[in-house]
């Protein structure tokens, strides 16, 4: 797969994810957060097993311990991640949860040379500085008057910028992005099913109150969107990655426009073509820089 498929399949996971963010929040009427994400990744598990399955039969080798242990790993941060966000999203608008999270495309490509010493193009740093620019500019031109949905929703970036640098590490290192996805979504599921039996009380009727949400966010937002990102960062690098699927605060402003009545400001137009800008950027600069190489 070229690099430029794999940014596609990003940039359609963060579209997938933006809807997911109307699906979070309409769903909080009827169930609590944890309820609500063990649902769903527990749906997104059975979605992608079959899958995995088949891609095990395909490959020779098995799974090393090291790789099983660190998809592992990966479900623990993307359990925390979408906690701190399903919890958040209860006090804060649609519009506010997608440019907050948003902010895993800044820490991402610290974290890639803190962690994995891997030194991004160059054109990642400003245009992840752009991407962000694009993301507030999106959410109205402003932090202030941040509420508490909001700092957990910050936090919740730290910990996705943290999951797609160590999926880049593991979907490249271990071939296998699907068991990976299916591993990952079982531990969210498990740790989120743990605090939905000892924090809240949910009923039948409440989870069938509630049944598009949660299809929508187990089968597409999880299963396939997150599947979709697995497989695209077996191809490119983190940062790349964080700034194609900041998508999705673009995404979450225009669904949340059409179908919850929350606003873009006229200065949100700008911020989107900051975002449009941001990726074309990391995907034509270094393609440029490599015909011109080819060229010489």
């Amino acid at each position: 797969m070229t690099r430029a498929r794999a940014n596609l399949l990003l940039l359609l996971a963060g579209a997938i994810w933006g809807m997911g963010f109307v699906a979070q929040s309409s769903a909080m009427a009827h169930v609590g957060p944890w309820a609500f994400n063990a649902v769903k990744f527990a749906l997104a598990a059975l979605a992608v097993a079959p899958f995995a399955w088949r891609e095990a039969r395909g490959t020779a080798a098995p799974l090393s311990k090291a790789d099983l242990g660190g998809f592992g790993f990966i479900g623990v941060l993307l359990f925390l991640a979408a906690i701190l966000q399903q919890i958040g999203i209860v006090t804060t608008s649609v519009t506010n949860t997608g440019f907050l999270t948003g902010l895993y495309v800044v820490f991402t490509p610290f974290f890639g040379v803190l962690l994995m010493r891997n030194r991004p193009h160059w054109i990642v740093w400003p245009a992840a500085l752009l991407a962000f620019a694009g993301i507030v500019l999106v959410g109205g031109g402003s932090l202030g008057s941040l509420r508490s949905g909001d700092f957990l929703v910050i936090g919740c970036a730290v910990f996705w910028s943290l999951q797609i640098v160590y999926i880049t590490r593991f979907a490249q290192g271990s071939g296998r992005p699907l068991t990976l996805s299916l591993v990952q979504f079982g531990v969210a599921a498990v740790l989120s099913a743990l605090g939905a039996v000892t924090l809240e009380t949910t009923t039948l009727a409440a989870l069938g109150n509630a049944w598009i949400e949660l299809v929508y966010g187990g089968v597409f937002s999880i299963g396939l969107a997150f599947s979709l990102q697995t497989i695209g960062q077996r191809y490119t690098t983190a940062p790349q990655a964080a700034i194609f699927l900041s998508s999705e605060a673009l995404f979450a402003a225009l669904f949340a426009a059409l179908f919850m009545g929350e606003r873009i400001a006229a200065i949100g137009l700008v911020g989107c073509a900051c975002i449009f800008a941001a990726m074309m950027a990391v995907e034509l600069v270094p393609m440029l820089r490599r015909q011109r190489s080819a060229s010489a």
